[in-house]
């Protein structure tokens, strides 16, 4: 009996230190750290905002994701993608909006997608970017699938953060919005046959200048879950990570991030390629073992109003932080480079 609980033992530590790695829609066990772990000894330094603190209306972005929701199936080619794109343009009305069209060459043919970006103007030189994807997963597209969590909440969110932009005189730093399409695979994920509106983008501003323009990019997926847990991500950029942490421990909210860490592969990626500082702020622990994600379980009942209201409140936050943080911080990753 000894032995075995010995060789018991054995076994399950060999098992914890196991590492891991995954794409976002290859779900396997996450790593346990702390930010604490994966930061320097020592705390860093962040200069005070000067704007005032913005909070998003949560329960205003629980309505557009039931909105969102009821427009049915987003899956790329579908007529609910055409709804949801006409919903993003009713809700940012006079804002300043481009798209951002193209043709993408996918396992099922060449279809037709969009990025929506809305552009809200700053004092500073320089641009803070906030993503979601907007489409469902195109594989479930038979089923009822409706991505309450995946997509549909944070497409809400950042509406939501959009009523908090409009119409203020912003201090820092431009503050765009971009509404991803394609993230989902068509057929299987891979390098080619995923993130297609996040690549076409980066590419296309990579191109034009605006990469060198980007002080930090926040992308925002799945974090309506009720049973929030926000995982730092190894992908992202670290000094970025510490800022969010730093914005959640602020509104009292840190108890909600970084339990877990991992590696993701999300819509933040391509412009990670390019150099752009990013982090991605997901909940990849959806139900028991990630049960509800990519299925018709992914429903309203799922979500919850603080969950909104930490996730916004905390992307809010850190742009306060990026105004006044982001060229000192950014400062050592250039030199290295």
């Amino acid at each position: 009996m000894g032995r075995m609980s010995l060789l018991l033992l054995l076994l399950l530590a060999v098992i914890h230190s196991v590492g891991c790695s995954r794409a976002k829609n290859t779900p396997t066990a996450s790593a346990s750290s702390t930010p604490q772990q994966d930061a320097s000894s020592q705390a860093p330094h962040y200069d005070e905002p000067v704007e005032p603190a913005m909070h998003v209306d949560a329960e205003r972005a629980m309505q557009y994701t039931k909105e969102i929701v009821a427009l049915g199936p987003r899956w790329d080619g579908s007529a609910g993608q055409q709804r949801v794109g006409a919903y993003i343009h009713s809700k940012l009305g006079n804002d300043q909006v481009e798209e951002d069209v193209f043709v993408a060459d996918t396992p099922a043919g060449k279809i037709s997608m969009r990025n929506i970006i809305a552009k809200f103007p700053g004092a500073k030189d320089g641009i803070i970017v906030l993503g979601s994807h907007i489409d469902t997963n195109y594989p479930l597209r038979k089923t009822r699938y409706v991505g309450a969590n995946d997509g549909a909440c944070t497409t809400a969110l950042l509406l939501a953060i959009a009523d908090q932009l409009r119409g203020k005189k912003l201090q820092g730093y431009s503050v765009w919005l971009a509404f991803f399409d394609g993230e989902e695979a068509i057929k299987e994920w891979s390098d080619s046959d995923s993130l297609y509106g996040s690549r076409h983008l980066a590419s296309k501003w990579q191109q034009d200048g605006t990469n060198r323009k980007i002080k930090g990019l926040l992308l925002a997926d799945m974090i309506g879950d009720a049973d929030l847990d926000i995982m730092r991500d190894k992908r992202s950029t670290s000094w970025l990570e510490d800022l969010v942490y730093e914005a959640a421990s602020r509104l009292g909210y840190q108890s909600y991030f970084f339990t877990d860490t991992d590696e993701i592969i999300d819509d933040h990626a391509p412009f990670a390629n390019q150099g752009v500082p990013v982090a991605d702020l997901i909940d990849y622990t959806y139900g028991y073992n990630n049960v509800y994600h990519h299925t018709t379980e992914d429903t309203i009942d799922k979500l919850s109003t603080k969950s909104l209201k930490v996730s916004g409140d905390v992307m809010l936050e850190t742009i306060r932080l990026l105004n006044v943080n982001a060229d000192r911080l950014a400062a050592p990753a250039r030199a290295a480079r």
